[in-house]
């Protein structure tokens, strides 16, 4: 009867260990995929820079610092391959660039009115947007992950078959309140 029992605490640990071990899986894989989401919103947001940058060149032509600090960070930004920190830290500085390259197509009212600037600056508006969304969907796996691998029993399952903790795609405080603005 005991030799039952002793099987059965077994069993159920077993049991346990898989199930626990499946969920880690399952939450790595959604943590990657929403990671997927993001790469594809900021490889958009890239692809829509140059756009951006020729149709103020051609009103702003001095502006030459800015354009370039642009391009430069657009470059860096989209060669970074690194952990979601690295590659925030390198969305934070075009971030930066593209505000102070709004703020000097403020200057140009004929571009302001452009229909193409407003249409590249739509789209740009709306890239931003898609890149937040995907920013939180990813954010809350890696919650979701990170969450599991430090509560206890799961924890242990965890640290058993090397599970890491993931790191947040963060950018500065003070960048996201400073959102691009779109409102011309």
């Amino acid at each position: 009867m005991s030799l039952y029992i002793v099987l059965g605490v077994i069993l159920a640990i077993i049991i346990w260990i898989v199930l626990t071990y499946n969920v880690l899986v399952r939450t790595r894989q959604q943590v990657r995929e929403s990671w997927s989401g993001i790469d594809t919103e900021l490889k958009r947001r890239y692809d829509l820079i140059p756009n951006l940058v020729d149709t103020v060149r051609g009103y702003a032509a001095h502006e030459k610092k800015v354009l370039t600090s642009v391009t430069e960070a657009r470059q860096r930004a989209q060669a970074s391959s690194g952990s979601p920190g690295s590659q925030a830290a390198d969305e934070k500085v075009l971030v930066h660039s593209m505000q102070r390259l709004l703020a000097v197509a403020e200057d140009y009212p004929d571009l302001k009115a452009s229909d193409h600037f407003l249409a590249l600056q739509e789209e740009l508006s709306n890239t931003e947007d898609r890149i937040q969304a995907a920013r939180r969907f990813f954010n809350a796996n890696v919650r979701d992950i990170n969450t599991r691998l430090e509560v206890f029993p799961s924890n242990l399952v965890g640290s058993a078959f090397s599970f890491k903790r993931e790191e947040f795609f963060e950018v500065e405080r003070s960048v996201i309140r400073k959102v691009v603005d779109v409102n011309f």
